[in-house]
């Protein structure tokens, strides 16, 4: 009975395992899951689900057969491929060595916060450890006490800090103005985006201070701003004189912009900003929290693109402001532009340190990592002391040690005390960092090189990517070796397959025509009117100096880009087309028509019959890799896709 039970359990694991192979070719299979995963990188919205997945089935394992053929031939051991791999790897590896999901919740978290502004307050006690006993009691009292009256609802801030100050302990103060998501420390950001407005946050200790902060508002999000200024800079020590003159001239310049002065010139004459008064005064993009918020109130408070704002009085002078324009926080996650631009912000703030934080700890995990008990801390640094005086590192005793060890490599005392040696006696790294902080630099370093190393292992999307990567350059070498070369150097096959098929190579509707292709409208119309003159094509292009390039040809009319409207006759010079894209321009002259259904030259139709001939080709080819590995479906799998 036992030995049933056995059979049974076998038999289950067999059929389960193998109910997940979708196809096999020869003795190779491929999986349920490998197949998704291609299908659904391609995939489109069908009306016909099953015939959808027939056809992808169809061309995925015949793009398998074909890199089967490409292993066969050790294509994959070639220099140039094998190069193409690594530097593949090299690029995308990186974007693998992170806690994606970790990564992922900080944007989302950032996307989130960034919806809303908060009018910030902040108070705070100068303390650090050196901060004497009797004074650091006195400091915590001082911020409590301060806590507790803001509590109450006062909200005269200047009277609070002065009589906490005076009563207790000095205590500081200071309106922050309105800030946004990253444009604080991560934990004070976090603490003050749990505050509602009027709420006033609990004690928060750095190694500077202790602070207390309230949230004094709310408001939706500015978004991004583009302005322009002038500038009337405060020279230091202004006379109060001197500070009347400048303001006055801050009216005038006002006045002459209201009365319809151009602001770009009124900034290059009169803007002590030396940064902008070239450029129209405009600065660069801004939004909530980057200037005073003196300044950026008379900004947001502009209601429309072109409005000018009344001289802002800051600490750096007088400036007049122009609205250029004003883009709204996105509010949909699905603005992938949005959303990739917020990824970039996280990755280069401190705050991704928790998403790499997490992502060690899951390599550690993943990877086995062992450290050797009966080796303690005291005999790694004691070797690290001296290292750096020693020319070879082999006369100490841990040099053969093993210290940790991975699921398929260790770490022996040589390799640490190279590391310490090399990274003390390079002066752009090594900060003075004790050995304590070396040791943990180096596990964390040797940990995530293993784990890159091994990335296949652990990462099933790296693996598929890579395989797909590796898979396409092996299909793209033996398709040109059996297809495309092939067919485009078989003479004799070429001209064979056209007399053969030769009924298929007839022209449509036609035309011989002169194209002209040109670097702008202007250059268009000068080739236009040239043309219109009597003036040879040719020389129209070879005196442009490659502003203007031209060809003849025979076209078939509807490859021809008319004019909406405009039907092809013989003499026709056709109005340029321009291309929003890069702004050129094209047109042509049409010189002779001609009807449908005449027989194109083996010349003419050669670019027809090659595609066509590598078509046939490549259906030989895979008529004869089916021989030698045939394609197996498993039906059931295959409807289980359906579902």
């Amino acid at each position: 009975m036992k030995h049933f039970f056995v059979l049974l359990i076998i038999s289950l694991a067999v059929t389960q395992g193998y109910s997940q192979t979708l196809f096999t070719y020869g003795s190779n299979s491929v999986s349920k899951e490998e197949f998704l995963r291609a299908y659904n990188k391609n995939k489109t919205s069908v009306a016909d689900k099953e015939k959808a997945f027939r056809e992808y089935l169809d061309l995925y394992s015949k793009f398998k057969l074909k890199v089967k053929a490409a292993s066969e031939l050790r294509l994959d051991t070639l220099h140039q491929l094998k190069y193409d791999v690594q530097n593949f790897r090299s690029q995308v590896e990186e974007s693998y060595l992170n806690d994606e999901k970790e990564v992922n919740r900080l944007v989302d978290e950032v996307f989130i916060r960034n919806q809303k502004d908060i009018h910030l307050l902040h108070f705070y006690v100068p303390i650090s450890n050196r901060t004497n006993a009797e004074d650091t009691v006195k400091a915590h009292k001082a911020i409590e006490e301060l806590r507790e009256r803001l509590q109450k609802g006062k909200t005269d801030y200047d009277e609070i800090v002065d009589e906490v100050s005076q009563e207790i302990f000095p205590v500081k103060g200071k309106d922050l103005g309105y800030i946004t998501a990253l444009s604080l420390s991560y934990d004070i950001e976090s603490l003050v985006y749990t505050l509602k407005p009027g709420e006033v946050s609990r004690v928060f200790r750095t190694k500077s201070a202790l602070h207390v902060f309230k949230n004094a508002d709310e408001r939706k999000s500015a978004g991004k701003w583009r302005v322009a200024q002038i500038l009337l800079a405060i020279p230091p020590d202004v006379s109060g004189v001197r500070m009347k003159e400048i303001e006055k001239m801050g009216d005038s310049i006002y006045k002459m912009l209201k009365a319809g002065a151009d602001f770009a010139e009124m900034a290059k004459r009169y803007s002590d900003d030396r940064i902008t008064y070239l450029t129209g005064g405009e600065m660069a993009e801004f939004g909530t929290g980057k200037f005073e918020l003196p300044f950026e109130k008379a900004v947001f408070a502009l209601e429309k693109d072109g409005d000018i704002s009344n001289p802002i009085f800051t600490g750096y002078g007088f400036h007049i402001v122009k609205r250029l324009q004003q883009l709204a926080t996105p509010t949909d996650k699905n603005d992938e532009a949005y959303m990739a631009s917020l990824k970039q912000q996280v990755v280069q703030d401190p705050r991704i340190g928790i998403a790499k934080a997490n992502f060690l700890k899951n390599v550690m995990v993943k990877t086995g990592f062992k450290r050797n008990a009966l080796i303690k801390d005291e005999q790694l640094f004691r070797y690290a002391d001296s290292v750096t005086t020693r020319k070879e590192a082999g006369a100490f005793p841990i040099n053969k040690t093993v210290l940790f060890t991975f699921a398929k490599s260790k770490v022996i005392g040589s390799d640490w005390l190279n590391f310490v040696k090399d990274y003390k006696l390079n002066a752009d790294v090594y900060k003075g960092e004790d050995n304590k902080a070396l040791l943990e630099k180096y596990i964390n370093t040797v940990a995530i090189e293993y784990y890159r190393k091994h990335l296949e292992e652990y990462n099933d999307d790296f693996k598929y990517q890579m395989q797909e990567f590796k898979e396409g350059n092996m299909l793209f070498e033996v398709m040109e070796r059996n297809v495309w070369s092939k067919a485009a150097g078989d003479s004799d096959g070429l001209k064979h397959f056209y007399e053969t098929n030769k009924s298929k190579y007839q022209w449509a509707e036609s035309a011989t025509v002169l194209l002209f292709n040109c670097n702008n409208l202007q250059s268009a119309q000068e080739a236009t009117a040239a043309l219109q003159a009597g003036k040879n094509w040719k020389q129209i292009a070879e005196e442009s100096e490659g502003r203007i390039q031209a060809d003849s040809g025979r076209y078939e009319i509807a490859q021809l880009q008319l004019p909406a409207g405009i039907a092809a006759s013989e003499g026709l010079i056709a109005a340029p087309q321009v291309n929003n894209t890069d702004n050129t321009a094209s047109f042509v002259k049409v010189l002779q028509l001609f009807p449908a259904s005449q027989q194109r030259s083996f010349d003419e139709a050669r670019g027809l019959v090659i595609n066509e001939y590598q078509n046939h080709l490549e259906e030989k080819w895979v008529v004869e890799l089916k021989k030698k590995y045939p394609v197996k479906i498993n039906e059931a799998v295959f409807q289980s896709l359906l579902k």
